[in-house]
């Protein structure tokens, strides 16, 4: 017997025999399903200096590949970007969000840039990359990201967003995304984030076991427990799975709705409401820009929008429509129109408000007395954030309809939300534009809500 256990551990030790796994199988550069990167550039666009600068104008297209391990909540992913400098002068440093840096005891992080390896660090929900020298505008470079994470075990505070509770994994702002240092801390449920949107996206996952995915794109290939997605014009790409989905499927237009939900879960209520969402929302606003819509029941914590995809936790069914409707607002106010979530939370939180409220007709005073709606997540209480940037932040808009005519209103949203497709917007930016599509002075209302602003 000893000489048996002696054997075998020196098969552990020479390689002979491989020890069972205990992570995430790391996923593979050529991973089944999904087609091979673009390689390195071979003469690299970036030269020699350092002006200490990064931006939001990075355009970047992402080739990810993800391997999911279920069973140990674990995650590996390998990213490829292709960002371009149109930022207007010289960057020599990328900053990347990603929720997985502070929720996701990341490990074994690493990049290169162009082929050539640089020294990544992470500081809060930020990757730092330096790029080995000055990226000159126009110019690009190729970047791969590379690490392994954990998700949080239940969906207690902030860490639903990265977490694997009630059979389901949630994951939320895992790819490594450009954007700037944002912090995470928050004394309330905002959003700490800012991206660009990318014209696109390529995610190829593989499970440990068959498992459906909702995911902010539309499902391209499926290669034995690979399965690929690809999405364009988005600002991220989160996805929830569970081996317990079931699914139900509906069209709105040419829009494809599919609604994945738990066992007993309220699937066909999620479907209806949907449905009646995106007509509602099309007619107001103008039309929803993705072929594929997927609502999906989460593993727990607060609703979230993504382009393409949002997630709802298990709730009552009374609050259904209110969730559902709220998050599909933000396919045009955050998804089509983007905005600094953190800093800017007026701009996206409460368009997507006031269209719920106005479409279900359930407007109310908010029960906070301050009138501030031009601060950041930073500053709002937690009693108070939802009631002011949220309720009170539809109010104001729903003034600003009744002063200006619907009509009008209306026609100067949906010009709004054509002229800032795919950009980045401003909370100042929105108001200006009201203003400037009435007669009426609306900067007497405004001035008191914006005092920063005006």
């Amino acid at each position: 017997m000893r000489r048996l256990v002696g054997l075998i551990l020196s098969l552990l030790v020479s390689g002979g025999l491989s020890a069972p796994a205990v992570t995430a199988t790391p996923p593979s550069d050529r991973a089944p399903g999904a087609r091979a990167p673009a390689a390195p550039n071979v003469a690299s666009a970036i030269v020699a200096g350092r002006v200490n600068r990064t931006s939001l104008f990075l355009p970047a297209t992402y080739e990810v590949r993800a391997s999911l391990n279920f069973a140990s909540a674990r995650l590996s992913v390998i990213s490829y970007m292709v960002v371009t400098n149109r930022s207007g002068g010289g960057v020599d440093r990328l900053e990347l969000n990603t929720v997985a840096a502070r929720l996701g005891a990341m490990t074994d992080l690493e990049a290169t840039v162009d082929g050539r390896a640089v020294s990544p660090t992470v500081s809060d929900q930020t990757i730092r990359v330096p790029l080995g020298g000055v990226l000159p505008d126009d110019g690009s470079a190729s970047v791969r990201i590379a690490f392994r994470a954990r998700f949080r075990i239940g969906v207690a505070g902030h860490n639903y967003l990265f977490a694997k509770h009630n059979s389901t994994i949630n994951a939320y702002r895992w790819i490594p995304w450009i954007s700037r240092a944002t912090p995470f801390d928050r004394p309330n449920f905002g959003d700490p984030f800012v991206t660009p949107a990318s014209r696109s996206v390529r995610v190829a996952i593989r499970t440990d076991q068959p498992m459906p995915i909702a995911t902010s794109g539309r499902r391209v290939a499926v290669d034995g427990l690979t399965q690929t997605f690809l999405a364009t014009n988005v600002r991220d790409f989160n996805f929830t799975a569970s081996p317990l989905y079931r699914r139900l499927y509906g069209m709105v237009g040419q829009t494809r709705i599919t609604v994945f939900h738990l066992p007993g879960g309220p699937g066909q209520a999620l479907l209806d409401e949907t449905k009646a969402s995106l007509y509602r929302l099309n007619a107001l606003v103008g039309q929803y820009p993705h072929p594929t819509y997927t609502v999906a029941q989460s593993a727990g914590g607060y609703a979230l929008e993504s382009p393409g995809h949002v997630w709802l936790p298990p709730v009552e069914s009374w609050r259904v429509p209110y969730l559902v409707r709220h998050e599909t607002a933000h396919q045009w106010f955050y998804g089509i129109v983007g905005n600094d979530q953190a800093r800017e939370p007026f701009a996206d939180e409460a368009m997507a408000d006031f269209l719920t409220r106005y479409t279900l007709g359930s407007f109310r005073q908010g029960a906070c007395s301050s009138s501030r709606l031009d601060l950041t997540i930073y500053d709002y209480s937690s009693a108070c954030y939802y009631e002011l940037v949220y309720v009170k932040g539809a109010n104001v808009l729903n003034d600003a309809r009744r002063r200006m005519g619907s009509e009008a209103f209306w026609s100067a949203v949906r010009a709004y939300t054509q002229a800032y497709e795919g950009k980045l917007s401003h909370t100042g930016t929105l108001l200006r534009f009201l203003d400037s599509r009435t007669g009426v002075n609306l900067s007497t209302l405004f001035r008191t809500y914006f005092p920063s602003l005006y």
